[in-house]
């Protein structure tokens, strides 16, 4: 297998961080997103027996991709809300990191869910809204609205309960 991965490396990974240095146009980020496609394989093939190399290792870079453009989105949206926050107020780097790590774990658990669960369980927790103002919004019933929450706190009850 680590010969086989070994030969994958050799013969595409120059192509693959090429890609990726188009498509991201930072070397530096594009060079770590092409070790993690190899992680990735690495972490979860027994045996490898790739038709399409290259179509293969697209597939995972999209993938590695997307998570890293809401990651920098999610970074994005809490360094304008630290913005916001008094000087005196303003948690330590140390602070930050945490929960900036804490918002990604969230983000990645809620999507987990489905679209219109999600979107239930962020309006009434981020936005306030009444099960009734979800139900109207959604154009659902108020006992879909219901199922709907039930759903998103017992998978976060189950994260929450795997992660301790």
């Amino acid at each position: 297998m680590q010969r086989d991965i070994g030969v994958l490396y050799s013969e595409h990974h120059p192509w693959l961080y090429g890609w990726l240095r188009r498509k991201l146009g930072d070397a530096n980020q594009a060079a770590d997103l092409a070790q993690d496609t190899f992680v990735r394989i690495l972490a979860g093939r027994a045996a490898i027996s790739i038709a399409e190399p290259r179509a293969y290792l697209t597939t995972i870079a999209k993938g590695l991709l997307v998570n890293w453009y809401r990651r920098q989105a999610l970074e994005h949206a809490w360094l304008e809300a630290l913005a916001h926050v008094p000087e005196q107020e303003v948690p330590s780097p140390e602070q930050r990191y945490i929960v900036l790590e804490t918002l990604q774990e969230i983000d990645a658990m809620l999507d987990t869910l489905p679209a219109a669960v999600k979107r239930a369980f962020l309006l009434s927790q981020i936005e306030g809204l009444k099960y009734d103002a979800i139900a109207q919004t959604l154009g659902v019933s108020l006992i879909t609205v219901k199922r709907y929450m039930k759903q998103a706190f017992r998978h976060c009850l189950a994260f929450a309960l795997a992660h301790e």
